[in-house]
Formats: C-alpha cells, sequence, structure tokens
C-alpha cells in the first residue's frame, strides 16, 4: 500500500467515526506513523509530527461552524504538508542572467534533470543557455545535446577537456554574452565521500559564482536523501532541490520529509522520462493529488475561510502587538482577501484609512509568505536570532534577496512598536497613523 492510500485509509476510517474523542484522535496518529513510516520518514519526523498534531488538536477551539472532526483533520493536513515540505510558490529566477550550478551524486538522472529544467525555463520565456561541465561521464555532452538539439536551447561543453573548472567559467562567459537569461551548468556526479570531485566541486563554485546551487536527488533512495543533502549544502551552499522518479518511488515521503528537514526546498520534481515530465512542487498541491479526496481537501479550504472569520475576535492580540511574524503575514493574506483585518481597519475613525493598495500587497505577501516558509520554527518565533547567515539560507530558500529577508523583519518590528502604540493611543489615534502602517508594514510594495 503506498502513502496516500494509507493516510487515505487512516484519514477516512476516522472522519467516519461516531466520536471523535482522545481515543480516536490516538488511532488517528498511530495509523499516521505506520504511514509514514512505512513510506520511509524518518522516526524522529513521525514522532515530531505525531507530537504536533495530539498538542494542537488539545489546545484549538474550533470556530463557530467547524466540528472537532473537521478540525482535526484540517490540522493533520497542515502538519502533513509542513513534513513535506510546506506550500511554495512558482520558482522565479532571481535576476537576469541567473545562473544555475546543478549537482549530485551519480545515476541520480542529474544531466536529464538538467535537460528538463532547461526546457521548462525556455517554454515559460527565457533565452536559456546549457553549460556541460561533466568530464568524467564523457556522453554527458553528447546526451545533453541530443535532448536539447531540437529546442532551440544551446549546450556548450568541450567533450575531450578534463578541465572541468575551465569549461565552466567559459562557458558561463559565453552564455553572458549572447544574452542567456538562465544559464545551468552541469557538473559531474560524485558521492558525498569522494573528496577530490567535492574540491572540485568548490573550485567551479568560486571561480562561476553561481545564484544558485541546485541539487538532485534520486527520489528512491528515501530517507537517505538527507545526509546527501546536508553533505552537499556543507560544500555548496545548496539553495533547492530537485528530486527524480518521483512517479515510481514508494520512498518519496520520505525523500521529502528528509530534504525538508534541511531547510532547503524542493522547488522540481521529475515525474517521467520525457523532457516535459516535470513539475513546480509545492507540498499543499502534492498532498492533495496524493490524498484523491476532493471533497476533505476542499474542507480544508472551508475551515480556514471559518478560521478568518474567527480570528476577528484575535484583534486584541495584534494590536496589543502580542503577534508572531507568521500572523503578521497571515493577517496581510487576510487583507488581500478583504478579510478580518481590512474590516478592523475600516472600522476604525480614521479619515482614509483604507486598504488602497491590494494589487501591490497581493504580490508581496507571496514574497512574504516564501520567506517565513523558509524560516526554521525558531527563527519564526524569534526573528531578531536571524543574522546575515540565517537570511542568506532564507533567501536562497524563498527565491528573494537577503535585503527583502532583512526589510520583511524589520517591517515586522515596526508594526509591533505601531500596533503597540495603537493600542496606548486608543480613541485619540493620530490621523495619518495607520495609513503609515499601511504604507510601511503590510500596504507598500517591497524595494529592491
Amino acid at each position: 500500500m503506498g502513502l496516500g492510500e494509507a493516510l487515505k485509509g487512516a484519514i477516512t476510517r476516522f472522519m467516519s467515526r461516531g466520536r471523535h474523542d482522545k481515543e480516536a484522535l490516538e488511532e488517528l496518529i498511530r495509523d499516521i506513523q505506520r504511514a509514514l513510516l512505512s513510506a520511509d520518514v524518518h522516526v524522529e519526523l513521525v514522532m515530531e509530527i505525531s507530537d504536533r498534531i495530539r498538542r494542537r488538536a488539545a489546545e484549538v477551539t474550533p470556530p463557530p461552524g467547524v466540528s472537532r472532526r473537521e478540525m482535526v483533520f484540517k490540522i493533520v493536513f497542515d502538519e502533513l504538508v509542513q513534513l513535506l515540505g510546506g506550500a511554495h510558490g512558482p520558482y522565479k529566477p532571481l535576476k537576469k542572467p541567473t545562473v544555475l550550478m546543478v549537482v549530485g551524486i551519480q545515476g541520480s538522472g542529474k544531466t536529464t534533470s538538467v535537460a528538463k529544467l532547461a526546457h521548462y525555463f525556455s517554454r515559460n520565456g527565457y533565452r536559456v543557455g546549457v553549460v556541460c561541465a561533466d568530464t568524467y561521464r564523457p556522453a554527458a555532452y553528447q546526451q545533453l545535446q541530443q535532448l536539447l538539439a531540437e529546442k532551440n536551447i544551446p549546450v556548450l561543453g568541450e567533450p575531450e577537456s578534463d578541465d572541468a573548472v575551465g569549461i565552466a567559467k567559459k562557458g558561463v562567459e559565453i552564455l553572458r554574452q549572447q544574452g542567456a537569461e538562465i544559464i545551468i551548468v552541469d557538473t559531474a556526479g560524485r558521492h558525498k565521500d569522494q573528496e577530490s570531485l567535492m574540491s572540485e566541486l568548490k573550485e567551479i563554485q568560486k571561480l562561476i559564482q553561481p545564484d544558485e546551487v541546485v541539487l538532485v536527488l534520486d527520489s528512491t533512495i528515501g530517507q537517505r536523501a538527507r545526509s546527501q543533502a546536508e553533505a552537499f549544502h556543507k560544500v555548496a551552499g545548496v539553495g533547492w532541490v530537485m528530486l527524480t522518479k518521483m512517479d515510481t518511488s514508494a520512498r518519496a515521503g520520505g525523500a521529502l520529509s528528509a530534504v525538508a528537514a534541511t531547510g532547503a526546498p524542493v522547488r522540481f520534481i521529475g515525474t517521467g522520462e520525457r523532457l516535459e515530465d516535470i513539475e513546480t512542487f509545492s507540498a499543499d498541491r502534492y498532498l492533495t493529488r496524493l490524498l484523491g479526496m476532493p471533497d476533505l481537501v476542499s474542507l480544508v479550504e472551508r475551515v480556514k475561510l471559518a478560521e478568518v472569520s474567527f480570528s476577528e475576535s484575535s484583534a486584541e492580540r495584534m494590536l496589543s502587538g502580542r503577534f508572531t511574524i507568521e500572523e503578521m503575514v497571515r493577517q496581510a493574506r487576510e487583507l488581500t482577501k478583504m478579510g478580518p483585518l481590512e474590516k478592523i481597519i475600516s472600522s476604525l475613525p480614521i479619515p482614509g484609512a483604507k486598504s488602497q493598495q491590494l494589487d501591490d500587497l497581493e504580490a508581496q505577501v507571496r514574497r512574504w509568505e516564501a520567506i517565513v516558509n523558509s524560516m526554521t520554527p525558531e527563527e519564526r518565533r524569534d526573528p531578531t536570532i536571524i543574522d546575515s547567515s540565517r537570511a542568506r539560507r532564507i533567501a536562497r530558500g524563498a527565491g528573494v534577496s537577503e535585503k527583502d529577508v532583512k526589510r520583511l523583519i524589520k517591517q515586522y518590528s515596526e508594526m509591533r512598536r505601531l500596533m503597540k502604540r495603537l493600542k496606548r493611543d486608543a480613541g485619540r489615534i493620530p490621523k495619518g497613523l495607520l495609513e503609515g502602517l499601511m504604507r510601511r508594514g503590510i500596504g507598500g510594495p517591497l524595494e529592491g
């Protein structure tokens, strides 16, 4: 039985029970544990998600119109999404040109994945070029040329040379001059214990200075993906991951959860042998398809809407400044839907205090959500611990600049101070203060 079928069975049994007490919850958790362990998810991660489901189910009060059964399902869905890597928007290159250095273990499908990525970006309107710096597998250059010959995507390389560093440097320079917007550098497949190849990898990275390092992993290795991802991250600083063979692997859940635990987001998955068999990855969409339960998945959205209405009663928490960065971004998201924050704002006796920049806010909030999703739980609780090193890691994972991360943290601090001031000055709020809050905190587009 696959992960999807096992999870679907566990959820169906829980939802069909007459009572949804502590005993029913524990049975659901045990079923989820068995499903995840069978999919090669690491036992430590399984225990962590079990504890979170148990704790959240005990603490939550369902909003009006939502049963406890429905609330528990929503909690389970949320936690599974986080376990598998969180929700992400479509990948967008950091700048033009963007240089991607692709690394991976030999036999992981790395070179084919390079061709798939090149084809994907080309179909989405980018001018793409590929550099083959894999000098250990002579057929790599010919393979790339064959795969991309009819796609009008240039492939540069020197199959007779063994100077991988020189090939990479020269190829990137040529493609820059030719106006390529995305340059993908294919490196030799290597194992984390091959010291000489790892040294070569560092040398290539030093010379071409890629904007992002992409790690290709075979999903059939399951939870062992974590050690491989950590090893490559230590050497080259992995920005994001592409998982291959997702259409055939029974260990896909293990691989996804293992990679997610390293903090490197999975941005793409390979789902077949053709160039077109590549998909952008977001855990919520993946889990929805895996469960094959459209009625119950739509229930998640209904509970979310109920939580929105319920959150209006927690305005005191926002106005007192006692909110997390996640809550700030969540309220900003609700503002784009004309949710409770907008109602709170419009109800205040301040002339002109209306949301006038929802279009700009929509794009901004998507970037904020990507940043917060790339933070660790500790960083979300206390953003003040985020130094330059952490900011760089978060920026790579979110597909934004380090400056964007620092600006969000600054806006969060300003938001808290301004909300506290609103609380203190209740009944005599200065005209324009809330407008400034909207402009600086949640209403204006990110700069840069």
